[in-house]
């Protein structure tokens, strides 16, 4: 199939991960469709695709059957923040299973490779370091993340029957943390809440006592990561991590923002909610020798462009 020929469908594409994949995909020629039912998206992300011919945006739900004329599905949509998801589990458990079950039945009367996006919390709090795709994880079937963790893990588990059962090209793509401009200031992820306090000059606030460690991708390193899974044909029937390795604590995470934001926010410490995981780091060797792929943003250059976005759009 020649590039100029590709059809793709986004669900969860005016989210904050989704709406910068559009903007990639579009930017390369594709024609795109986005679905997304803005539970917890904005349209004033895609500010940018509405305007090209090239895209066309569904309001709707992931879970309604659907029948698109597509040649690849990048299946994103899921609530996919702590508040979020807390806020909807059943919403949250039936995009990431009847939702993944539509999108892989589209996958197979259409003869189209689908990308599942996954997530680092099928790890859940992990007992190796770092996280290899051959780690099962450590997860809490019936705690308060389940819903996502399970809902993802169920995701990745039909996937594969898809595969074995009917032979469906399908990429399982594990996301790690991810920051970047288009995130929700409310949305209770750990960079936009340290942004936020400390331009509002809020005291910073530290879940434990912040030696936990998280590993942070920028937006675009992420979106050519997933464009790389997709269009590379050796990846098919793979799972794959997409992360960025380096390890930081979470205090010194917000010792960081604090220093660039020029603020004296003090920090205050509250109990660590329940199934926090401690560690989180990929192993993102497989993704740099069948893909190519590893980060390139830094830490401090993206923190300073998610500062930039927030000082504007808060």
């Amino acid at each position: 199939m020649s590039k100029a020929g590709r059809k793709v469908l986004v669900t969860g594409g005016a989210g904050f991960i989704g709406s910068h994949l559009c903007d990639a995909l579009l930017g390369k020629g594709h024609k795109v469709t986005c679905l997304d039912n803005l539970v917890t998206a904005d349209r004033a992300n895609l500010k940018g695709a509405l305007g090209n011919p090239d895209f066309i945006m569904v309001e709707g739900d992931v879970e309604e059957p659907m029948d698109y004329d597509v040649d690849f599905i990048f299946h994103l949509a899921s609530p996919a923040s702590p508040m979020d998801y807390s806020n909807m589990p059943i919403k949250t458990m039936l995009a990431n299973s009847i939702g993944t079950l539509r999108c892989l039945e589209l996958a197979c009367r259409r003869g189209a490779r689908m990308l599942m996006s996954s997530t680092s919390e099928v790890y859940g709090d992990p007992q190796v370091s770092p996280q290899g795709e051959d780690y099962f994880g450590n997860v809490n079937p019936i705690g308060p993340r389940s819903c996502y963790d399970e809902g993802k893990r169920f995701a990745e588990a039909l996937c594969k029957s898809y595969e074995r059962e009917y032979e469906t090209d399908v990429v399982v793509v594990r996301v790690f943390n991810t920051y970047g401009s288009r995130m929700r200031s409310n949305d209770g992820r750990v960079i936009p809440n340290f942004i936020c306090q400390a331009l509002d000059g809020e005291p910073l606030t530290i879940y434990g006592d912040g030696g936990q460690t998280r590993s942070f991708c920028f937006v675009s390193d992420m979106v050519r990561g997933l464009t790389l899974a997709m269009f590379t044909p050796e990846a098919g029937g793979r799972v794959i991590n997409i992360g960025n390795p380096n390890e930081m604590r979470v205090i010194d995470l917000a010792g960081r923002i604090r220093e660039k934001v020029h603020s004296r926010s003090p920090m205050t410490f509250a109990s660590l909610p329940v199934d926090d995981p401690l560690q989180r780091r990929p192993d993102i060797g497989l993704a740099m020798r069948l893909l190519g792929w590893a980060p390139e943003v830094e830490i401090d250059e993206g923190l300073e462009d998610a500062i930039a976005w927030f000082r504007e759009h808060r």
